[in-house]
């Protein structure tokens, strides 16, 4: 559950203000995850975009293809290098609730100095990162050896997750929605990872 928001996190609001979702809805999603998602109370200005996220979101979490601690830790990737505090929160308290290595999750937003990730998941990480950087960087080299490692199907699951994050931590960002402190929850702290516009781009 997140923990109660510190005297400037209760300063800080969304650029635009949260609208009234449902009763129902809101019951449901504060006994899954403790509070209503700042961007679920955003976007219900539009119910339409409101419910299409969600019911995407709940698709790609479906998929099965590709395997789920490298998903997260793409999602994750994607959160630092855009500098989306709301989806790395969220992103790592989910980690937790799916039971993954919790010591590596943790140092996803410094991956590039960290030394507990195995050469396949940097690989992924460095794709999350390239395909988010402005412009996408992936190469062709990178991206054999991850449908060498992976597989087809894999490799456009994990490509479209990816995807998806962007659009997630994209217009989290550019609604000024802020972490909730879902993270504080988990015994292994996040650390914090370099600034956006500092992460280095992908080879």
């Amino acid at each position: 559950m997140p923990d109660t928001p510190t005297s400037e996190e209760a300063t800080m609001a969304p650029r635009v203000p949260k609208a009234q979702i449902p009763a129902a809805l809101r019951e449901q999603m504060t006994g899954q995850l403790g509070a209503v998602p700042e961007p679920v109370e955003v976007t219900w200005h539009s119910p339409a975009v409101a419910r299409d996220n969600l019911e995407f979101g709940s698709r790609v979490g479906r998929w099965d293809a590709a395997d789920a601690s490298l998903k997260s830790f793409a999602h994750m990737a994607v959160a630092a290098r855009v500098g989306c505090g709301w989806c790395l929160d969220i992103g790592y308290f989910q980690a937790d609730g799916q039971n993954l290595d919790l010591a590596k999750a943790s140092q996803v937003p410094r991956w590039r100095e960290a030394d507990v990730f195995t050469p396949l998941e940097r690989d992924v990480l460095e794709y999350a990162e390239a395909m988010t950087a402005p412009p996408p960087t992936v190469s062709d080299t990178l991206s054999a050896r991850l449908l060498d490692r992976l597989g087809p199907a894999a490799l456009v699951e994990l490509t479209a997750v990816i995807a998806f994050a962007n659009l997630a931590t994209r217009s989290n960002t550019a609604l000024g929605i802020e972490s909730q402190g879902y993270s504080a929850a988990c015994a292994v702290p996040l650390t914090a990872g370099p600034q956006a516009s500092g992460a280095t781009p992908a080879r």
